[in-house]
């Protein structure tokens, strides 16, 4: 772990996970879980469980989902670059599904901001097209928890004109293509793009006595030495800019500045401003607008394009029009109305100056984020006191867990020999039972087997937690379903699930608080993917574990054994790395993954094949308790722990 410092009270915590070598973000998918087990020690030793979780991108919003889980506070998720956009825009320019896939992992990704988007309790964006057209391609996108915040913006460098503007290079740069410098100025500044739509405005200026007569047009397109040099696309583009000056006869009237510099760039909007002009922004698509929120904190008025961001930014600073790009017709009229009306554009000029300032300054941005987590916070309740009682849990620094059928049971003669191993072990290794057996069935095959009561009992898939204190009284973790009951709607569960074919309700004895099982008919049922899409569509939230081909268990989002043996490292403060896992099948392979020191028994189904070669998952040659025994050993578990695949050496 490094820390670094960047600014009062804010730091940089650099955790380790996966490989030392570089990765792309594209293939850290694997690695995750070990980010997650690495911020929960950071938690721990910090000595404070933060009050929220806020994650970015897809990547680290399925970390944010598990840690907020884990942790017991509310995730705000800010998606950024989305999975769904990126797909289509790829297969629109002619980008193969597969070669998509392989290259992104980009189904994986859209599972991220699926679970990032249906654990948040508030999802926040940039504008509101952003909600509409993208978030909404998703299974879980509930408007009800959108929120648009416009990015924050430096805006130091830009207000309102001193007057020393006229002084400047570029002003005196500008002047020299115009005939009546002192005219509005029509300021365009963008990129030499075809879909800034630059040549639009030319041919609406060319066509309009009436914008000729009142202002002189400005186009600042980049920078510039030689254009035969520049790339087809820009090129092209300033090519036909100069044609149609040539066309429509606007020497003297347009200025087309070959260079600038950034510090020039707040002169030339003071410039506008000081002219009584408009900034305009004619792009064919604007996803935000950075360059219409610099001229609106300089008082230069603006009309844009009626996509995307420019909508927001208008809806937020009431400083001018919005226009249809492709309608030459209303670039006309729009431009000619916003330099018409003197008092109009007073009243613009200074809308723009408070509104930039108030919503896209970043004091403003940090005072709505604030405001919205404050809501948050003052709602929900995410959190609550554990009852208190006695166990020698303080006192271990070695947590191991088994699940019970085919693992710790299936051949008796090596329990007994495991049993016996443990028994002789000090009082500072603790020993648990993570299974899928509720805890009657559970307790009643531990004495029918004549198997001591273990320190913890982790039981129905991860939805029970219970203690057991000197191997007789049992004490139910009491946080524990107060914490895993958050979106938990098990009626609605039902009520869906009825609709599902090949699939029945399992035996009462199978059914708890927070655990709905169903057997499956394979050949029929849908795959746990596509029932868990249903799931979002309908705006339910729940973890979907198949077995063996044949079980489905539904849990709450925060459930299983994976997050509950999290849950417990946190609460007494004992590192993953030195908790034991063992398991055998699909129900297991969560709390296999990570930092845990994962064993895999010989005797395990297939769902958990694909866990070989992942990092520190041992699959031990031994069957059932012999595997347990196996695994022990494997990481000297009762001695000086060792990670053999931590020093190099394959994972078997």
């Amino acid at each position: 772990m490094r820390q670094e410092k960047i600014g009062e009270g804010a730091y940089i915590i650099r955790l380790d996970c996966g490989p030392k070598r570089y990765l792309r973000k594209e293939v850290l998918w694997p690695h995750l879980q070990g980010f997650v087990d690495q911020a929960l020690h950071h938690v721990r030793t910090v000595g404070r469980i933060p009050d929220f979780v806020h994650s970015h991108y897809a990547d680290a919003g399925l970390v944010g989902a598990r840690l907020a889980g884990l942790l017991g506070v509310p995730l705000v998720h800010t998606g950024h670059s989305l999975g769904r956009e990126k797909e289509k825009q790829l297969l629109a320019k002619g980008t193969s599904q597969k070669t998509i896939e392989e290259r992104y992992n980009i189904s994986q990704r859209i599972e991220a901001e699926e679970i990032a988007l249906g654990t948040a309790a508030k999802v926040i964006a940039s504008t509101k097209q952003e909600v509409n057209q993208q978030y909404a391609e998703y299974d879980n996108y509930h408007p009800s928890r959108m929120q648009v915040i416009p990015p924050g913006v430096n805006l130091e460098r830009f207000s309102p004109p001193t007057g020393e503007e006229t002084d400047s290079r570029i002003a005196n740069e500008i002047s020299k293509f115009l005939r009546e410098p002192d005219k509005p100025l029509i300021l365009a500044l963008s990129r030499a793009d075809e879909r800034k739509n630059i040549t639009s405005l030319v041919r609406a200026y060319g066509e309009s006595l009436t914008l000729q007569q009142k202002a002189n047009l400005v186009i600042v397109a980049g920078n510039r030495d030689d254009i035969r040099s520049m790339d087809k696309g820009a090129r092209e583009v300033l090519v036909e800019i100069l044609m149609l000056i040539d066309l429509y006869d606007l020497y003297g009237k347009v200025a087309f500045p070959k260079n600038h510099t950034s510090e020039e760039v707040p002169v030339m909007y003071r410039l506008g401003t000081m002219s009584k002009g408009v900034f305009i922004n004619p792009a064919l698509t604007e996803p935000f607008g950075l360059t219409l929120i610099e001229a609106a904190a300089s008082g230069l008025p603006v009309v844009a394009t009626h996509d995307g961001g420019p909508r927001d930014i208008l809806g937020y600073c009431q400083n001018g029009l919005l226009i249809d790009p492709l309608n030459i017709d209303d670039i006309k009229r729009k431009l000619a109305k916003a330099l018409s009306d003197s008092q109009q554009w007073t009243h613009w000029s200074e809308n723009g100056i408070k509104g930039a300032n108030r919503h896209f300054s970043w004091p403003g941005h940090a005072d709505t984020y604030i405001e919205m987590v404050s809501e948050i916070l003052s709602k929900e309740k995410y959190r609550s006191q554990s009852t208190t009682f006695k166990t020698r849990l303080p006192t271990v620094d070695k947590l191991a867990f088994s699940a019970i059928d085919n693992t710790l049971f299936g051949d008796e003669a090596s329990m007994r020999e495991l049993i016996a191993m443990i028994k002789k072990q000090g009082k500072h290794i603790g020993y648990g039972i993570a299974t899928g057996r509720n805890l009657k069935s559970t307790l009643n095959i531990l004495k029918k087997y004549d198997i001591p009561l273990p320190d913890i009992l982790i039981t129905s898939v991860g939805t029970e937690i219970h203690y057991c204190h000197k191997g007789e009284r049992i004490v139910e973790d009491h946080h524990w379903p107060h914490h895993i009951d958050y979106r938990w709607e098990p009626e609605k569960i039902r009520k869906i699930m009825q609709r599902v074919p090949g699939v029945k309700l399992g035996p009462k004895t199978q059914q708890d608080e927070h655990k709905i099982s169903y057997r499956v008919d394979a050949e029929v049922t849908p795959s746990p993917r596509e029932i868990k899409r249903l799931f979002r569509q309908k705006d339910v939230h729940a973890k979907i574990i198949q077995s063996d081909d044949k079980i489905i268990d539904i849990l709450p989002i925060r459930a299983s054994k994976g997050l509950a043996i999290r849950y417990l490292s946190i609460k007494w403060g004992i590192a993953l790395d030195r908790i034991l896992v063992v398991g055998d099948s699909g129900n297991d392979e969560e709390m296999l993954l990570g930092d845990t020191l994962g064993v895999v028994v010989a005797s395990h189904s297939a769902e958990l094949e694909k866990l070989k070669g992942k990092h520190r998952v041992y699959f031990s040659p031994g069957k059932y308790a012999d595997g347990i025994t196996d695994g022990i050993k494997h990481y000297n578990f009762l001695g000086n722990i060792v990670i053999p695949e931590d020093e190099g050496m394959p994972v078997d």
